[in-house]
């Protein structure tokens, strides 16, 4: 081989690096973009991105003793109420579960009064509110968001099942999941549980 193959060789060589290098980088940084664009809203109005196998297998990593089936029709639930009502069903979501200890319950709510964010659940004397079955209950949390995150104009598409929504209408206001500490919860901190659990369902 001459010095003027060499030297092509090389040239050759370099390049081919050189665009490896740049396809590597370029890749890298579309996959990150990609990541970011699909991580869960804060925002009470905006759109859930989570499917339903992604919310159970969010939910069964935390509590595996809850029933695969009994998760999916939760989450069913959660994404189509939520979807109807324009609230955001990842944030609605991981509430259901801080509220309930991931279906644990163990406070004053019991597991069979579908009430699955703590609505009116006050003290023994009030100790929540109590629905038919699951689907209502679902509508009842989403309707409750709706009523924190809108005002008086924003009318509910559903039937309404919330029995302190009006109050709540009149009240409240809350736009991302923060504004909830303090007003949905006394508890300071609610907003920034909710968001730890969004952080970890965006990992899913």
């Amino acid at each position: 081989m001459n010095k003027t193959k060499k030297e092509r060789f090389f040239s050759a060589a370099a390049l081919i690096l050189v665009s490896a290098a740049f396809s590597t980088l370029f890749f890298s940084c579309v996959s990150t973009g990609t990541r970011q664009e699909e991580n869960c809203s804060r925002n009470l109005l905006a759109p859930g991105i989570k499917s339903e196998k992604q919310l159970v297998e969010f939910f069964l990593s935390e509590n595996p003793q809850i029933p695969k089936e009994r998760v999916q029709s939760l989450a069913r639930d959660y994404i189509s109420e939520a979807r109807t009502e324009g609230i955001n069903s990842d944030a609605a979501f991981v509430q259901m579960c801080l509220e309930t200890g991931f279906l644990k319950f163990g406070n004053l709510v019991k597991s069979e009064w579908h009430n699955y964010c703590g609505l009116g659940a006050i003290d023994a004397a009030n100790p929540g509110e109590k629905f038919p079955d699951q689907k209502t209950g679902v509508r009842a949390h989403i309707q409750h968001l709706q009523a924190y995150a809108t005002t008086e104009n924003v009318k509910l598409k559903n039937p309404l099942v919330d029995p302190r929504y009006n109050w709540v209408h009149k009240t409240k206001l809350a736009r991302t999941v923060f504004d909830l500490a303090g007003s949905w919860a006394t508890d300071k901190n609610y907003g920034t549980k909710l968001d730890g659990l969004l952080r970890k369902l965006d990992q899913f």
